[in-house]
Order: C-alpha cells, then structure tokens, then sequence
C-alpha cells in the first residue's frame, strides 16, 4: 500500500529556525551557520533558514541578517525564512532570501498569543504582504498553524482552514501548509485534510508540517503521503517547537523521515549517510540529547559484525547435530 516506487518526495529542513526558536540557550550565530553549510551539502531541496519575527518576541533568532549574510549558499538549494509580517520581509528581502514563509494561526486564541492580533487581521496583513513582495520575483508561502487542533481550543473548524488558504492563494501565494503546531493531528484526520485540500485547490502547492509531540508524526506522515501530499517540513534531531503554543515539543525528525522513505523506496535526493553526521553533531550544538533516533540505532541496513565467541557456539550447535 506504501510502496514508493520512487516517488519524489520534497523535504524541507526547519531545524535552524523551528528547532532553534525553542531552545533555551542561544546557539551562536557561527554554529548556526556552520549547521546550515553541512546541511547545504546533504541534498536538502530547501532549508529554512531562521525567521524574521522581532528579536524581542524570539530572543534565540535575533541574529537572523547575520546568519543569512554569512551562509555559503550552494546551487540548487531554496533558502527560506519564516516572516510574521510585512517588517519581517522587509528585512528577509534586504538579505535576498529566495523564499518567504508567512504564518497566521487557524487558532483565534493561538493567533494572537503568538501575533498579537486576530485571525483577520493577520490574514488581511499577509495578503498585503504577498501583494508587496510580488514585484520582487520572491517565491511566498503561507503556514496556518493549529489546522489539526488548538491546545486552548480544542478542535479547529476545517471550514477556517479552508477559508484563510483561498484568500492567501487569492492573494498570490505559491502554496499553503499544513501545520500540526503542538502534535493534535491523526492520521485519519491528516487523510482527511489533504484529500480534501486537493479537491478544493488542485493546482495549489501543498505542505505538511507535521510535529511528534504525541508519538504520531511519522504515522501522520504515512497518512498524508496515501492521499497525496509530497512535501514535508522536518527538523533535524527532531527539535523544535513553538513557545506560544502550550505542550509544543518537537517536529517530524528528518533523518528518521528520510531513513523511513529510503527503505519504503520513495525518492528524496537527500544523502542520508551526510544527514547523520548532521545530526550526530547536533547535541553538541545544543548543549543536550535531541529525540531522533536513527542517528543512535543506525540505519536498518547497517548491520553489526557478529561477537567473536558466537563461531563456538555455532560449531558447538553444529557438533550436535
């Protein structure tokens, strides 16, 4: 049912800016850069860099134009950021980001605990937004957060996650994502959302960002990928997380994401063997362990040699018959 055969699955890497917006301890604007240069060498079709939000409101990315500024940037890779308003891409623009992610919340609550202002307004100030930029040649992305559920409300109405993604593709976004911001999502109801997602907007560009607070983000995964969906957003070691959304931990793990389609047969173009080394860097990084697991186990097909003292046992078992 879940046979790749070799289907072209996009992924895009949040860890420098979802996984590093959580993290306690600021992380140097030169191990920033020196993260995004590996993971430029990986194959990764795109990498979101940082966000643009204000450094008051995410202190851990207040080095955003420098780390745009300082990154090598390789041939055939987007670098994206995460802008909340028209100012953030104002300043995404001066850094000649080749991609802008807007995000507003499908959430009232979540919306303006995290932007300060109502659904409508942030809708109203993204499409202003889209309509700004259009001259710049810019590619725009929008992210609704909380499309699965609220951890202050509870259910979100598909209707709204319907509603705001036709007046931002309207208004000249390129696509839309998906966003399970705190891990409420099931797979049936990821199901559900991208089949439906495509009957409303067939020729949209659609993205799951998919989060692994409850142990279901791969499930999710396996979910969107059956009806559909081909492109991911994943975070490197599994980090990540949104400090206005209450339980947030971390997202979908791109190396496991990336082991999971390798073996399933699907198509990523992304050096798997690279990406580990990547991310068996990371706790360095981050002062601490980080969720992922194949970058402890290994991969499926790395197998171990057998322990020395099996060959006497096995002559042993042999000698009685």
């Amino acid at each position: 049912m879940f046979a790749g055969q070799g289907r072209q699955i996009h992924i895009c890497e949040v860890t420098t800016r979802d996984g590093f917006q959580i993290e306690p301890t600021f992380v140097p604007t030169a191990a920033k850069v020196a993260l995004i240069d590996e993971l430029s060498r990986t194959g990764l079709p795109k990498i979101e860099v940082t966000s643009f939000a204000s450094p008051k409101a995410i202190p851990s990315l207040r080095d955003a134009e420098e780390v745009f500024r300082g990154i090598t940037r390789a041939s055939g890779v987007i670098y994206s950021c995460l802008v909340p308003n028209q100012r953030g891409a104002e300043r995404a623009l001066a850094v000649k980001v080749d991609e802008i992610n807007l995000v507003m919340s499908v959430s009232e609550t979540h919306n303006l605990a995290n932007l300060r202002m109502t659904r409508e307004q942030s809708c109203a100030q993204l499409a202003e937004t889209i309509r700004a930029v259009r001259h710049s040649g810019i590619v725009t992305n929008a992210s609704l957060s909380a499309c699965f559920g609220c951890p202050m409300e509870g259910l979100v109405a598909e209707a709204d996650v319907w509603r705001f993604s036709e007046r931002l593709l309207a208004a000249g976004a390129g696509g839309i994502s998906l966003c399970d911001t705190t891990g409420m999502a099931h797979p049936a109801q990821v199901a559900g959302m991208v089949e439906e997602f495509r009957r409303r907007f067939p020729t949209a560009a659609l993205a799951l960002h998919l989060h692994n607070t409850r142990g279901m983000g791969l499930a999710n995964t396996l979910a969107a990928l059956q009806a559909g969906a081909d492109r991911f957003d994943a975070s490197l070691g599994g980090l990540g997380g949104c400090p206005y959304a209450p339980g947030a931990t971390g997202n979908v793990c791109t190396e496991d994401l990336v082991h999971m389609l390798e073996v399933m047969g699907f198509t990523t173009g992304i050096d798997l063997g690279l990406l580990l080394e990547c991310a068996r860097h990371l706790p360095e990084i981050v002062g601490h362990d980080v969720p992922g697991q194949v970058a402890k186990a290994g991969r499926i097909r790395d197998l171990h040699p057998e322990p020395a003292w099996l060959a006497e046992v096995r002559e042993k078992a042999r000698e009685r018959g």
